[in-house]
């Protein structure tokens, strides 16, 4: 392995992280706010620690695949060590974990919070927590190989360690300007929203954090009462539509510039998408459309509680948790499904699902006639047999985790539904969940081993699984060895 590479692009991270908490430090000059020490000390620290790995190492030689799996897994839980910093010097939080877990479900566009109240925070915590959404949601190292181009061959061993879906499609033949088009993209779809948002009301700030909690679809708002304090029908329209478009694979919206409008359209996991907002739309308002005052106001609410989750955004404009069961259930098994491969949503996302029906039907077919040849096809497309299978395997693992960690939370004390739901909505990287951590509550309660289980869990789920996990199985560490000599530390 090439440790000296990836402790030299791990160091360069934290630089970039550094810079990023100086727009923090601009509104709190604004302002003339008290967290302007707290900041200045955590960007000193992050920018000391990045320039201090760089100045040991260098980015010589080729990054290989396990090289990738470890920059993008350590890359992520140091994103969460650095950026907990500004909350913790602050005093928003009590503890360390719970800076943890705060940032990395900021970082990991999760959204759930153990912050009860947050409009007393000043707001460059504010920006700096809605921020970490922001540089999470397309991903912390596709932004670094779009800023650091010469890292080579060893650049698609990252992207595809960090971008989400069962196979990393390229835009682009270059894998850095790949990054580049997404985060182009990512951002002209931030600056639209932005704007938009001012046209309904909303200030400069308010209007940057809740794009930020939109299109990473992550979450967190400057309001306890999320978007529903602003009791503005007309930014929650805006905020359904971009939860949508965010939701959606941003590799289409690159073919779509390109006016490859018909490849867009065709495309199956969109329309699949799409077809299941709607339906899961009209089976909430068939449910509970009468207690609203007009048929429109229970579409909007429905939508926007079934777009929220399903897209793992986790805004809220209602207590779902006090909806009839039915739509309650509906809600947990929303937080399942997640949004497109190449999207910023989480969950298990729409290609899987697609996919695993295909491919059951594919198996009833193949009883009836057990020596035809039939392929699973996505569209035009021919699904490998090898494809299927990872899938397959992704959601074994993807269930037996689940499994596994509702019944540890149990042991923590909680009961079934917020033990079950806290599970479903971390690994889910969606944020409210039911009963105690349901849409007007947070994760306070929880105990603090709980917390960073919890955060683990989100960090699996945003690296999906497999990322993670092979970092901790000995066959990855196989051959890896750490000689010393009298003037070096040699990592091979």
């Amino acid at each position: 392995m090439n440790f000296k590479a990836v402790f030299y692009i791990l160091g360069t991270l934290l630089i970039v992280l550094g810079v990023c908490m100086l727009f923090s430090l601009g509104w709190s000059l604004y302002y003339g706010e008290d967290d302007v020490q707290a900041l200045l000390i955590s960007i000193g620290i992050t920018l000391a620690c990045g320039f201090l790995l760089r100045a040991f190492t260098s980015l010589k030689g080729t990054l290989g695949i396990r090289d990738g799996f470890l920059v993008v897994t350590l890359g992520w839980i140091l994103a969460g060590v650095f950026g907990a910093l500004p909350f913790v010097f602050y005093g928003a939080v009590d503890h360390f974990i719970d800076g943890f877990f705060e940032t990395i479900s900021g970082f990991t566009t999760t959204g759930a919070t153990i912050i009860t109240d947050v409009e007393i925070l000043p707001h460059g915590i504010l920006f700096w927590r809605s921020f970490t959404h922001w540089l999470g949601g397309m991903g912390i190292i596709v932004l670094f190989l779009a800023l650091l181009p010469k890292i080579g061959a060893g650049a698609m061993n990252l992207f595809k360690a960090e971008v989400p879906g069962p196979v990393a499609e390229k835009v682009s033949p270059r894998i850095t300007q790949t990054a580049k088009m997404l985060w182009f993209i990512y951002l002209g779809v931030s600056l639209l929203q932005t704007i938009l948002l001012m046209l309904t009301g909303f200030n400069l700030f308010d209007a940057l954090t809740h794009t930020f909690g939109t299109v990473a679809t992550g979450g967190f708002s400057t309001r306890n009462l999320s978007v529903g304090a602003f009791q503005n029908p007309a930014a929650e329209i805006v905020i359904i539509i971009f939860m949508v478009i965010a939701g959606a694979n941003f590799g289409l919206y690159y073919f779509l510039l390109q006016g490859q409008w018909r490849k867009v359209f065709k495309d199956s996991e969109l329309r699949f998408y799409i077809g299941l907002i709607l339906l899961c739309t009209g089976l909430v308002v068939f449910n509970i459309g009468q207690t609203f005052p007009s048929y429109f106001d229970g579409l909007r609410t429905s939508a926007f509680q079934v777009v929220s989750i399903m897209t793992t955004t986790g805004f809220g404009t209602a207590n779902f948790d006090a909806w009839p069961e039915f739509s309650r259930l509906m809600m947990l098994l929303l937080m399942f499904l997640g949004g497109c491969a190449g999207s910023t949503g989480g969950a298990m996302k729409q290609i899987r699902i697609l996919i695993l029906f295909k491919y059951a039907y594919r198996e009833l077919r193949q009883m009836l006639q057990p020596k035809a040849v039939i392929p699973i096809r996505v569209g035009e497309k021919t699904v490998p047999d090898s494809v299927a299978k990872n899938i397959l395997g992704f959601v074994i693992i993807y269930i037996a985790i689940f499994i596994v960690s509702s019944l540890f939370m149990t042991l923590l004390g909680l009961d079934l539904t917020t033990a079950i739901s806290s599970v479903a909505a971390t690994i889910g990287n969606i944020g409210p969940g039911l009963g105690q951590v349901g849409p007007v509550c947070n994760y306070s309660e929880i105990p603090q081993i709980g917390k960073l289980y919890l955060s683990i869990l989100m960090l699996l789920g945003r690296l999906e699984l497999f990322t993670v996990v092979l970092c901790f199985i000995p066959e990855f560490w196989q051959n890896v060895r750490f000689t010393v000599s009298s003037q070096t530390m040699s990592m091979e």
